[in-house]
């Protein structure tokens, strides 16, 4: 029983961990930015070999971004909410935090440059080299970008139905499992393996519909939107 608790209480933790996420990507205009350029820079990394080194530090930039506009969000709400007549000392209390999101973005562009200016430069050659990727590199490029426009699916469309994570127009399970099962098929010549690949993401996807998570439209979306990405993904650049 006090497993099964605590169980419960991480997945609670995780709906509201998320459901932050997704509020501050709907509500805060440089956040949907920051996904927006994030999600060009994963792209534009499919034209480069990065080795391990160079794609964490392109991870990790990304990242840091993000946390810092999530973190100066959440102190913006808490002062607001603290203080309802104006203080010269939460205008400067802001000042540092928007001042962390400029530093994280300082070190970003820093990194963008080090990675993609040589490469950027000799454009021609280089890039039309650079196109057939390792398909480890490209999975982890579809997966990220599976995620970035679930998160701006259901910040858009999503409805009352539980927390973002819990239900929404789109099912992010679904979705992940059908990218899976599709970069399964594009990597594998087996019919079999195929076979229990799409079958796997059709019980997840059933698994959401029975619990009562997602409406079978939900799971459709999402495995409509997993497939294409994969194809993108692994047609063009694999």
């Amino acid at each position: 029983m006090k497993k099964r608790k605590s169980n419960r209480t991480f997945l609670k933790s995780f709906n509201h961990a998320a459901n932050g996420l997704i509020l501050c990507f709907k509500t805060e205009r440089n956040m949907k930015f920051h996904f927006l350029i994030a999600g060009l820079a994963l792209v534009l990394g499919l034209f480069f070999e990065f080795n391990k080194l160079e794609f964490i530090m392109l991870l990790s930039a990304i990242i840091f971004v993000l946390f810092a506009e999530m973190v100066n969000t959440a102190l913006e709400y808490i002062m607001d909410a603290s203080c309802n007549e104006y203080h010269p000392l939460i205008r400067v209390a802001k000042d540092i935090a928007a001042g962390s999101v400029l530093l994280s973005a300082c070190y970003a562009v820093i990194v963008g440059y080090l990675l993609f200016y040589d490469r950027l430069v000799p454009l021609g050659n280089r890039m039309l080299g650079g196109l057939h990727q390792n398909p480890i590199h490209l999975t982890f490029i579809a997966l990220g970008l599976t995620v970035l426009l679930i998160i701006a699916l259901k910040s858009r469309y999503s409805t009352n139905r539980g927390s973002y994570f819990q239900g929404g127009t789109v099912s992010g399970h679904t979705a992940i499992s059908f990218l899976m099962a599709t970069i399964i098929g594009f990597n594998s010549k087996n019919l079999l393996v195929i076979s229990l690949g799409y079958l796997l993401a059709l019980l997840v996807a059933e698994s959401r519909v029975e619990g009562k998570i997602h409406k079978p439209a939900d799971t459709l979306v999402g495995a409509i939107l997993g497939i294409l990405v994969a194809i993108f993904i692994f047609l063009i650049f694999g």
